[in-house]
């Protein structure tokens, strides 16, 4: 009862489409007993940041799709822009979430299945939101910033999941050996191209 009450607050950062998604998409999580799916999840206060980040974005390119419930949320959160999201796997239950957001939302995303950096070499651009959150390892984060920075419009904000996580050195390693000045917003790192 606390769990769900603690989730109901937590949800309430968010706009009431999201919200919403995110509400459903736990429960069909719960009944398919598909946990990972909670877990890999991007919080609410740190998607509420992401979702303030891609503010008036036009093409926002996802590295690592996980089960997808950030990708149909930034979707739902910016009526006006195409997301891509890339990840060499297709998770189990993607489907099953993205069946929770209308039509006309769904068919402004984009899935391929590749890994982020081969990604750039056929993408479009410019991006203007590009979130990060797929290897969590310094070379992997670094291959994929490197190989899609030439891709981001002026004023771009690149976000990194993650960043100081415990279980995840290697994000906040790559941030530093980029030397990217930008901010921490929890577990988000955000740089703004100039």
């Amino acid at each position: 009862m606390f769990a769900r009450l603690r989730e109901r607050r937590a949800l309430a950062v968010l706009p009431a489409s999201v919200a919403r998604f995110y509400g459903d998409a736990l429960a069909v999580a719960r009944e398919r007993g598909h946990a990972w799916g909670i877990e890999a999840a991007t919080r609410p206060a740190e998607l509420r940041t992401l979702l303030d980040l891609a503010a008036g974005a036009r093409l926002i390119v996802e590295l690592g799709t996980g089960p997808a419930w950030t990708t149909a949320a930034l979707a739902l959160g910016q009526p006006q822009a195409r997301v891509v999201s890339y990840d060499p796997v297709v998770h189990d239950h993607r489907d099953a979430y993205l069946a929770l957001v209308p039509r006309d939302v769904r068919s402004r995303i984009e899935f391929v299945q590749a890994p982020g950096a081969a990604g750039a070499a056929a993408g479009a651009g410019p991006v203007d939101l590009l979130f990060i959150d797929s290897t969590h390892e310094r070379e992997g984060t670094l291959a994929e910033f490197r190989a899609w920075r030439p891709r981001l419009a002026s004023g771009a904000v690149v976000a990194f999941h993650d960043h100081g996580h415990p279980d995840f050195p290697g994000v906040a390693e790559a941030v530093a050996q980029l030397g990217l000045d930008g901010e921490a917003h929890g577990g988000l790192y955000a740089w703004r191209a100039s």
